[in-house]
């Protein structure tokens, strides 16, 4: 398709006020878009989610997986030919139904699209191109009985998410918790609960009164993955004490978050930070980065053994403070409410669901999911139902 050049097609877009673009949609694997992609993703078009250090890694470790299959969209302006969206997308079957989803599994904590200079930026536009895309889907090889992204923002750093403007889509059952500390990280700190920063300091001194204690982001690969096979190795301990079934070290999960920081420590995508006694790994924590924003993943500590010196806390704290020294201003916490985020004076971030049947198989699990994004809006129903049914609703039927 030939594109036109930017005048061109700003003059074709002035003297299109009164109609919407149509969009034409591709689908590639990975491999063949990874080069447009990365440069993309340098103009600010999308999360952090989106690098492509985090896809090459996400599609690098299951893609190749049975009942997967890499569904990458290049949705486009059919007039002018300029990118609109690209979606990092899988087909998949669930039971009898065959899913189209963002690359997630519960690993990436904020899906969305990267935006191009045609995304939609209005309602109308976005309806358009959600029916363009939806027709796509129902024409590829094999078809599609069901679309569901979930965790989406509202915003994008290129500007308002096309797919969260739609009429059906509707709060999502996690949200984000985001701390944006300012130029001053010392003011940030005052602003905290007077315990938080008592147990805070408290705990440094604990922790600093072993001998050898320290705390180091890792500079090197060899570093980085050995405090990956240590956080490992803590976080499948905690969830044996706890009973919980563990699998982030194993097969494809262990390939992906290897391949992650293998390939992401180098240029400071992938954050890698311990706090030691000697040889011994105390706590981890591991996260993603791009410019001023910081986004942690997964955070670990070596048990009851250390539970005076509150590890998990204090290398999330000394963190901050180390990455704000290098100008990082946003210290995203990811999904999930937890204690300590609250602690550290999060503001929460609402995320969006959408999804749409693609065939009659598809169009019961649609009105399913419709039915819980209403529900959430209503929490108190919600609350009562879960309990007279004894359901969690907000759980999916995988």
């Amino acid at each position: 398709m030939t594109t036109l050049t930017n005048d061109a097609a700003r003059h074709v877009a002035r003297n299109r006020t009164s109609q919407v673009a149509a969009f034409s949609v591709e689908f590639d694997n990975w491999d063949s878009v990874a080069g447009g992609w990365a440069a993309a993703y340098r103009l600010g078009q999308a999360t952090i989610f989106q690098h492509e250090k985090w896809l090459a890694a996400w599609y690098g470790a299951f893609a190749g997986q049975p009942g997967i299959e890499p569904l990458v969209a290049t949705v486009r302006d059919r007039v002018t030919g300029e990118i609109a969206l690209l979606l990092p997308l899988i087909r998949r079957k669930l039971k009898r139904v065959c899913v189209v989803e963002f690359a997630d599994l519960e690993l990436t904590d904020y899906n969305a699209p990267l935006l191009g200079p045609a995304a939609p930026r209005e309602p109308k536009a976005a309806a358009v191109l959600w029916r363009d895309l939806r027709r796509a889907l129902r024409r590829l090889p094999g078809g599609a009985d069901l679309i569901r992204f979930k965790k989406m923002p509202l915003d994008l750093p290129g500007g308002s998410n096309p797919l969260a403007m739609l009429d059906g889509a509707g709060p999502c059952a996690l949200n984000g918790n985001l701390v944006t500390t300012g130029e001053d990280f010392d003011q940030y700190k005052r602003s905290l609960k007077r315990d938080v920063r008592r147990v805070l300091e408290r705990s440094w001194r604990a922790f600093t009164a072993y001998p050898g204690a320290a705390f180091r982001i890792a500079g090197e690969q060899d570093e980085a993955l050995r405090v990956l096979a240590a956080l490992d190795a803590q976080q499948s301990a905690r969830m044996q004490h706890l009973g919980v079934n563990f699998v982030l070290d194993d097969g494809a999960h262990a390939d992906f978050y290897q391949s992650l920081v293998r390939n992401g420590v180098g240029d400071g995508y992938a954050v890698v930070s311990t706090l030691t006694v000697g040889e011994e790994i105390v706590a981890t924590l591991l996260g993603v980065r791009s410019g001023p924003r910081y986004v942690m993943v997964r955070v670990s500590n070596a048990g009851d053994k250390w539970s005076g010196c509150s590890p998990g806390r204090l290398v999330i704290e000394r963190t901050m403070a180390a990455l704000h020294k290098d100008g990082v201003r946003e210290f995203d916490f990811s999904v999930g409410e937890y204690d300590y985020k609250r602690r550290f004076g999060v503001m929460h971030l609402p995320l969006v669901d959408i999804g749409s049947a693609l065939s009659l198989r598809g169009l019961p699990y649609a009105w399913r999911d419709r039915a819980v994004r209403e529900l959430r809006n209503y929490p108190k129903l919600t609350a009562y139902l879960k309990r007279g049914l004894a359901k969690p609703w907000s759980r999916e039927e995988n």
